[in-house]
């Protein structure tokens, strides 16, 4: 594709977003920025979920990931259903209930202020590195499609991604995200499904010989058998559980634009609709990576080193034009679905649960600037992250993005629930402690479950594992008197 093609996309594409933000983030307020003023239409909210959720890292890497781990990856995806219900009838209950801005103060409700500054900080360290990972997956594509032609290094190229989110959510915030990321999912479902049909076109495949196709492939397996490696089907299935119930129940980017819903009814109608299109819609992703895998060998095309440059190389270098056309919007808008989303729940975390801004004497105008500083000093924390991973990534992005799930949101697991689960309070001093022990620990027991557990490999259960032991932790710390939740 040509590098000016892919610019106009773009500056199209940037042009309709900041529209947009023109005409959401008029007269906005803090208040909107954060919350919406809490009049988010939930139907919007919903599809605009599914981007944010998936992001780029679904549209690019679980594609690449049929290669070696099939479709294994739908009993991690089947278990979502149950984890979806469990913030639907225990967690956004709560969240209204205490009428929050941040979830994290639930956490002072419930134990005191070490507590949430805890959970305040986990959230803040898991959301930084998931949206830089996100986000270094859009800069890499950007890099590799445009910027090389001019010798553009790659960190101007990260400068460029974040200052293009920073224009259109500086002002608006949730309020003009709302709407933003429908816009986004739309273009990202909009372009899996044309290149599925395209890519059928080029092997000649009609809809009965693209399904015949995909169920004979060698790739068409859901069930890993075999208990000690990491995708093993019950193990996927249980994690599948906990990963929405962390990275959305228990992440303030995600549960922020269901607290933006008018009512506690349809933050629910939100979540449940939500969950049930998240099937389908990573199905398709995988059938996608079938077809691809499927026309590279048959074009004899290599399959590259890295299974998240399959489908861009694919895309932009051999498919036809308009593949590689909707390739560009479909990243684009996925990526930035989930990055815009993280860079305004990162600013409202920091002024909210750092800051206090909430609960300072000052006007809304000193309110306001300090927000502003925040958003800038969120996006230039961003860079620098995105620049380090650039050094050390040598996996694929959504199982760095899960693997390192499993050790920033283990400790949130295991802080919320056990405020939801028991009566206990805790000595509040020794919470940082068991928060950053549970990782640790994790860490040192992964590395050597292969020699200590005969053969068997922690994959994403080690979730669990980090908020079993950060809750048992917690019941050691325990007071012994009980609390009224």
């Amino acid at each position: 594709m040509s590098p000016y093609l892919v610019i106009f996309i773009i500056a199209a594409y940037f042009l309709v977003l900041i529209t947009i933000s023109y005409f959401t983030s008029r007269n906005a307020d803090n208040e909107a920025f954060f919350l919406g003023n809490r009049k988010s239409p939930w139907y919007i909210v919903a599809f605009g979920m599914i981007g944010a959720s998936l992001s780029g890292v679904t549209f690019i890497s679980v594609p690449g990931w049929v290669d070696t781990n099939h479709f294994t990856y739908m009993p991690f995806v089947f278990g979502f259903i149950f984890g979806y219900a469990f913030i639907y009838s225990v967690l956004i209950p709560t969240y209204y209930k205490l009428n929050l801005t941040s979830i994290y103060t639930y956490l002072e409700h419930r134990f005191g202020i070490f507590s949430y500054k805890t959970g305040s900080v986990f959230f803040l360290i898991s959301r930084v590195t998931g949206a830089s990972l996100r986000l270094f997956l859009v800069a890499n594509v950007l890099q590799i499609t445009i910027f090389k032609y001019w010798n553009i290094p790659f960190y101007i190229t990260v400068i460029i991604t974040i200052a293009l989110i920073w224009l259109y959510t500086f002002r608006g915030g949730i309020k003009t995200i709302i709407w933003t990321d429908t816009l986004q999912t739309l273009f990202m479902l909009f372009a899996v499904i044309i290149t599925v049909i395209l890519i059928s076109k080029e092997l000649n495949l009609n809809f009965s010989a693209l399904v015949s196709t995909v169920k004979n492939s060698e790739y068409y397996n859901f069930f890993e058998t075999d208990w000690l490696k990491k995708n093993h089907y019950i193990k996927q299935f249980i994690s599948g559980i906990f990963i929405p119930i962390v990275m959305t129940g228990m992440d303030q980017d995600m549960m922020q634009k269901n607290l933006s819903c008018r009512n506690i009814k349809e933050a629910k109608k939100n979540m449940f609709w939500f969950s049930l299109i998240l099937i389908p819609v990573n199905f398709i992703f995988l059938c996608l990576g079938v077809l691809l895998y499927i026309y590279a060998a048959k074009n004899n095309i290599p399959f590259p080193q890295s299974s998240d440059d399959l489908y861009p190389i694919l895309a932009t270098k051999y498919l036809p034009p308009v593949v590689g056309i909707f390739f560009i919007l479909g990243l684009i808008a996925a990526a930035y679905s989930s990055a815009d989303s993280a860079l305004t729940s990162l600013t409202t975390s920091f002024s909210v649960d750092i800051l206090n801004i909430k609960k300072t004497n000052k006007s809304k105008k000193e309110k306001k600037k300090i927000r502003i500083i925040v958003h800038i000093g969120v996006s230039i924390l961003l860079i620098i992250v995105i620049l380090i991973f650039k050094l050390i990534n040598n996996r694929s992005i959504i199982d760095a993005v899960y693997a390192i799930a499993g050790y920033t949101y283990g400790p949130l697991l295991g802080l919320f629930f056990f405020g939801l689960f028991t009566k206990y309070k805790v000595k509040e001093k020794f919470v940082p402690v068991v928060a950053i022990l549970s990782p640790v620990l994790c860490y040192i027991m992964s590395l050597y479950s292969k020699e200590f557990l005969n053969g068997y490999e922690i994959g994403y259960e080690l979730l669990l594992l980090n908020g079993l032991l950060t809750f048992l932790g917690l019941l050691i710390f325990r007071e012994k008197k009980t609390s009224r939740k």
